[in-house]
């Protein structure tokens, strides 16, 4: 081999090492972001999971997110324990007991909204308004505290159910409770 062509070998060579360098930096950065990423992703993920862990041993619905606490306990999927979490499940199950699986086939021991709101309408002959059996149901029962869309949409809701009749004067909305022996014909003006 001849200096020339060594000299040109030992440039290809040097110019080949540069480039695989570089591209090596390059991967090593893309692959520095995307575990940043990743690492954030799993902050995330662990806060959610310790919220629903938080929740999910609640008795006392009226502790749950609004709009939760009218939805039925399901038992769902859970995502796969990470290591760490799994000396852990034992012991929680343990401590449990049973108390998923009722949850999960009765229901909660609270009364429902509907049926509250139902109950504190019976009380009146007059026609109520929203705002109204929203503040009589805080006043009865401080445990609950729905938001007045909540209570809005379960009147509604008992309407279409043919419990209650809504009413309308001018632009209020009031609502009274359907007696045994009335039909619910819907809106009255």
């Amino acid at each position: 081999m001849t200096r020339e062509s060594a000299d040109t070998l030992r440039s290809r060579y040097v110019v080949q090492a540069a480039s695989d360098l570089e591209e090596n930096r390059r991967l090593q950065q893309e692959l520095t972001e995307r575990i940043k990423v990743l690492q954030q992703e799993e902050a995330l993920l662990e806060d959610i999971l310790s919220l629903a862990q938080r929740y999910e041993g609640f008795a006392d619905p009226s502790r749950l997110p609004e709009q939760m606490r009218d939805e039925p306990v399901v038992a769902k999927a859970k995502p796969a324990p990470r290591a760490a979490s799994r000396r852990t499940t034992p012991a929680r199950t343990a401590r449990t007991g049973g108390a998923g699986k009722a949850g999960a086939k009765g229901k909660s021991r609270q009364p429902l909204l509907g049926d509250l709101l139902a109950e504190l309408l019976g009380q009146y002959e007059e026609p109520r308004r929203a705002k109204e059996l929203r503040d009589e149901l805080l006043e009865k029962h401080p445990d609950r505290n729905p938001t007045p869309q909540v209570v809005r949409n379960t009147l509604e809701s008992l309407v279409a159910k043919g419990r209650i009749r809504r009413h309308k004067r001018h632009r209020s909305v009031m609502y009274t409770l359907v007696r045994p022996g009335q039909g619910a014909t819907g809106d009255t003006d």
